[in-house]
């Protein structure tokens, strides 16, 4: 059982983490891309940004469904209940 829930622990943290690590590099990469396209036409920054800020939430998103799905594997793991059903 204990091994269960150290291979559970090993997989939240790299969810937790690659989830993490590609937000960064998203947000990085469009924040480049709108600072590009902000220098290159002025008069479209507003209409650019408003965009900009949509898709960092729903990068911000796909971040917090990551955590989400990392805190109930913590939790609630359903391997270990399987395997307390299997070993009794």
């Amino acid at each position: 059982m204990e091994t269960v829930i150290g291979f559970t622990a090993i997989a939240v943290a790299i969810l937790i983490g690659l989830g993490a690590l590609g937000v960064g590099i998203g947000m990085g990469l469009l924040g480049g891309k709108f600072l590009e396209s902000a220098a290159r036409q002025p008069e479209l920054a507003p209409m650019l940004q408003v965009k900009m800020f949509i898709v960092v939430g729903l990068l911000d998103a796909v971040a917090m469904i990551g955590v989400g799905i990392a805190l109930f594997f913590t939790f609630a793991n359903p391997f270990v209940e399987q395997l307390q059903l299997v070993a009794s």
